[in-house]
């Protein structure tokens, strides 16, 4: 039933359509809010804290939960996407809901929505819009203190904003990202996530390019916000040995201090500033609020998959990042990059047989995967693979991750114009020719080839094909998977002979949920 509903793509179609007119999009989106039985009104006793922000809004959202619960706080958290099952963007004390509880709350709204939708020529809320709306009530009835609600896309248009008065709002790190929707500049994508601000509602964001950064200062300016920028961790007095995140990379250092700020703002609201000794003391208000101590368990505690997320499974050391835009394939760069190093040091692999790195990539929509593939070539990977965003074939894919919107065909051509991009920038020319590729049951199999390149049909065929029988998780291949070509079985010498193989799996926040849902099947149950 919730499949059924419009998906993503057509919802960002509607947007794009309605850029012009954004108060028909958030008047359509408070209509299927009251048809549901709740008013904007109703949101107000959320206590909601509201994040926007290209990069990074999910990791602070994650910080920001995790501080809350570990002040006794009974926390909702609700984000976009999910990575293995639709329950994981709707929390509760930083669990997804339990599938009794989501399958109550679904019933009821989409209950009340289905018998309504004659009056209203039959409209049904998109996918988004009815998991947004899933998510109130769930909050609501489960008499949450707080309510952190990430962005799903932009902020003045997104149906989030129909958010009348959170406690605070934040924005995070700004890139080029949907561009169709949110225009093609970063001053005017900044436009669009400043649109989150209401008048009078303290704002935090962290330093930004000085572009956007002026886009943002107008616009609080001109919604009557005040809107403060959040210091540096370095910044903060925290003597002692080096502080610890729970997120890997340094990148997620902005996203930390933002989320203290987003922190200490509603604890000072909620008038218990003083719980946990100094952490959250008030040193200055200009240009921002400082903290005497960022060492807050709630920050080593906070975990976040698919984001800068290692797993080892004996030889095989995957390195997971849903990074798809150039500033955060950047900094998934700079991660792996470090991490892989200091695996080598700290295992002792270093002259103990060869390591061979391997590249699993998919990028959709419109991002141009070969510019960010040309971030990933320096990392030197003996392999690139590419697949599409199916966990395993069509007819036994996952219902929680099926796509409707996006042909076969169509996610296969992706995965041969982003190998095109990889064969350029090695120097061995470009998309293969068609008559190169096999086809069986209406399944792609791996086409044959010279180079270091390879496409598969499904997630699971490349991870089976990359471990060779040598992860202890993912096992041999079987009947799940379509069977290789020779010459492309015969290329896997150098993976069954490596002391260590390292796969960067990045591109896709849904390529990362499908490989997790492989890799950890506990995520799946």
């Amino acid at each position: 039933a919730l499949n059924s509903l419009q998906t993503n793509a057509s919802a960002l179609e509607h947007t794009c359509e309605g850029r012009s007119q954004p108060q028909v999009q958030l008047q359509a989106m408070r209509d299927f809010l009251r048809r549901s039985g709740l008013t904007v009104e109703d949101l107000d006793s959320l206590n909601i804290i509201h994040v926007a922000g290209t990069k990074g809004k999910g990791s602070t959202c994650a910080f920001t939960e995790r501080i809350l619960r570990n002040y006794g706080f009974r926390t909702g958290f609700y984000s976009s996407p999910h990575l293995v099952q639709v329950r994981e963007r709707v929390r509760i004390d930083g669990q997804p809901i339990g599938k009794e509880l989501f399958t109550k709350y679904f019933w009821s709204v989409y209950g009340q929505l289905d018998e309504s939708k004659d009056a209203y020529g039959g409209s049904m809320p998109s996918y988004f819009r009815f998991l947004t709306l899933l998510a109130f009530h769930v909050f609501l009835q489960e008499k949450v203190d707080v309510a952190v609600i990430e962005v799903g896309i932009g902020g003045a248009y997104d149906c989030t904003n129909i958010i009348r008065k959170p406690w605070v709002c934040g924005i995070s790190s700004l890139g080029i990202d949907h561009t169709s929707i949110l225009g093609d500049t970063i001053e005017k994508i900044a436009w669009q996530k400043a649109g989150i601000l209401k008048p009078g509602v303290p704002a935090f964001t962290v330093a930004q390019p000085p572009g956007p950064m002026v886009v943002l200062r107008e616009r609080a300016r001109e919604i009557g916000c005040p809107l403060l920028v959040c210091p540096e961790l370095d910044e903060y007095e925290s003597p002692g040995p080096p502080l610890r995140l729970g997120l890997a990379g340094h990148h997620q250092r902005s996203n930390a201090t933002l989320a203290l700020q987003l922190c200490r703002n509603w604890l000072q609201r909620r008038g218990i500033l003083g719980i946990h000794g100094t952490v959250f003391a008030l040193l200055s208000v200009t240009p921002g609020f400082h903290c005497r101590s960022a060492r807050h368990p709630g920050l080593a505690e906070t975990e976040w998959p698919g984001r800068s997320h290692t797993i080892r499974h004996g030889p095989l050391t995957y390195f997971l990042d849903g990074a798809h835009t150039t500033g955060s394939v950047l900094a998934c760069v700079r991660w792996f990059r470090k991490e892989a190093a200091t695996l080598e040091r700290t295992v002792g692999l270093v002259g103990s047989g060869p390591v061979v790195r391997v590249l699993l990539f998919n990028a959709t929509g419109e991002r141009d995967s070969g510019a960010l593939l040309k971030l990933l070539w320096p990392c030197h990977f003996d392999f690139a693979v590419f697949c599409p965003n199916l966990t395993e074939s069509v007819a036994s894919c996952s219902i929680d991750q099926q796509n409707f919107n996006v042909t076969l065909e169509n996610m296969l051509t992706r995965c041969l114009d982003s190998q095109s991009s990889w064969r350029t920038l090695s120097g061995r020319g470009g998309r293969l020719a068609d008559d190169q590729l096999v086809f069986q049951n209406q399944l792609p199999l791996v086409a044959e080839q010279r180079t270091d390149s390879l496409v598969f049909p499904c997630i699971l065929s490349a991870l089976q094909w990359i471990s060779q029988g040598r992860d202890p998780v993912l096992g041999v291949p079987d009947q799940r998977v379509a069977a290789v070509q020779p010459g492309v079985a015969a290329r896997a010498q150098a993976l069954q002979e490596a002391a260590s193989i390292q796969v960067l799996i990045t591109g896709s926040l849904y390529l990362v949920g499908g490989a997790l849902t492989h890799l950890v099947p506990s995520l799946a149950s």
